[in-house]
């Protein structure tokens, strides 16, 4: 790791961010080659490589299913998104696509963890049309009436909701539907929906090893089969073509060639509220 890596760590544990424990959000940016990580982030995200080899590169395709997801609703007319377990900032953030595409698109970033919402606050700073809200996803009625919110998304019209590779981490007992359901009754109609969800549908044994190793993290791993993760979206109707895997989803809306990877672990899909 540089100095300047070594430094800003530094500055992270002044803020209270326990570097011992790995983080997910943390791991996520390491498997996408950034810098926001520390050694027990590398080393559980090493082992959780060994397991499925072709992680790093599944996580990749979904950063980009993200891209074409936003692009496809800025072109249905949508100016008004949530991103629900945003994550630390890396490369094709939702403002810089949203806003590249329509610049009076206005987003609010959503997330627990500090780091995120810390180096996503130092990101937009300038940025008058995003907001990054430090709130736990799943209480959608402190999330939609936070003030900062209210701001910046007027709840009457059209909104996409955002869940991006973050359902997978919201445990059966905290009831993913019902924490969606919650968000979907308060938005109107004509919003969208968007999910990506691991599942170990394609690879059930790396599934299972890399669920034993996020539960030494403080951020535990739930796959699930392709059913439930379309349960999610409750009365949302899934946009053609579906819940699928990442590269089936609107290739044509790449903003760059798409990799081949066999046996995707996980699913995505884009649903509009009636």
């Amino acid at each position: 790791m540089n100095d300047h890596v070594r430094v800003r760590a530094d500055d992270w544990g002044q803020d209270g961010v326990d570097t011992d424990v790995p983080n997910a959000a943390r791991m996520y940016d390491y498997y996408l080659g950034g810098l926001h990580n520390f050694p027990a982030d590398r080393e559980m995200a090493q082992r959780v490589v060994g397991a499925y080899p072709a992680l790093p590169g599944v996580l990749q395709l979904n950063r980009a299913f993200l891209r074409r997801a936003v692009r496809y609703l800025v072109r249905q007319g949508i100016r008004q998104f949530i991103d629900l377990g945003s994550g630390l900032p890396t490369v094709g953030n939702v403002h810089e696509v949203a806003q590249a595409e329509a610049p009076d698109a206005r987003i609010v970033y959503v997330d627990v963890d500090p780091t995120a919402v810390l180096h996503s606050r130092l990101m937009l700073v300038g940025n008058p049309g995003a907001t990054v809200l430090q709130l736990d996803l799943r209480n959608p009625e402190q999330v939609l009436s936070h003030r900062d919110l209210r701001w910046q998304i007027d709840l009457s019209q059209p909104v996409a909701l955002l869940t991006v590779a973050v359902m997978h981490f919201i445990g059966d007992a905290d009831d993913p539907v019902g924490i969606m359901g919650a968000y979907g009754a308060e938005v109107a109609s004509g919003s969208y929906m968007v999910l990506s969800h691991a599942s170990g549908d394609n690879e059930p044994e790396a599934a299972e090893k890399i669920t034993a190793l996020y539960a030494r993290t403080g951020n535990p791993m739930y796959f699930r089969p392709r059913a439930e993760i379309e349960a999610i979206f409750g009365d949302f109707e899934l946009v053609p073509p579906g819940l699928v895997v990442p590269n089936e989803w609107h290739p044509e809306l790449a903003d760059a060639p798409l990799a081949e990877i066999g046996n995707v672990s996980g699913y995505c899909g884009v649903a509009r509220k009636p």
